[in-house]
């Protein structure tokens, strides 16, 4: 065999190598993309439950504190910019409303006591706790996503591909900044 054919074998070889790495590394990107978007939707779905919970837990409490308008008109503001944000960061912003929103609703409960031994609202509170557990355990998974996609697509030799793909980092689901605030309990 020719020593030129020996080299353009070799090169070939290299070629081929490097098509077939490029290949499974976006094949890899898609399948992390993808992950991430699913795990996000798990989220949006328990959010999208406790927006469906929100207008029966309302009318509970409304007939039992009918003038605590502003908390109500809040909770309906939160709840359509939650189902109105359009992108996971306006819809964690939206959510962090909604999050504040809620709380002072279920302070609402406090102040009267035979709202508190409502069935009706004692079920929906419950029905409530269960999915905002739901909504916990759904943002943990898609912060685990989303820290595997951006370590992914920062480490070297993928990081050129991903750039070459316009592949961007993606944006943790944080807490509110008010939940870092410490509650206050008065009795």
């Amino acid at each position: 065999m020719k020593k030129s054919t020996q080299v353009l074998l070799v090169i070939a070889v290299i070629v081929v190598l490097l098509v077939v790495s490029v290949i499974g590394k976006y094949n890899t990107l898609m399948e992390m993309e993808t992950a991430v978007d699913a795990r996000w939707a798990q989220v949006e779905n328990q959010l999208q439950r406790r927006a469906d919970l929100i207008p029966n837990l309302v009318n509970t409490v409304k007939g039992y504190a009918a003038h605590e308008e502003k908390v109500f008109t809040d909770i309906a503001d939160a709840r359509a910019r939650l189902l109105g944000a359009k992108s996971p960061e306006a819809q964690m912003e939206a959510n962090a409303g909604l999050d504040s929103a809620l709380g002072r609703l279920l302070a609402l409960s406090e102040a009267y006591p035979e709202l508190k031994a409502d069935t009706s609202f004692v079920r929906l509170q419950d029905e409530l706790a269960g999915t905002e557990n739901r909504i916990a355990t759904e943002r943990m998974r898609f912060n685990e996503s989303v820290q595997t996609w951006n370590a992914t697509i920062k480490k070297f030799p993928t990081n050129i591909l991903a750039n070459m793909m316009g592949k961007q980092s993606k944006t943790f689901f944080e807490a509110a900044p008010i939940a870092r605030e410490v509650p206050q309990v008065q009795f």
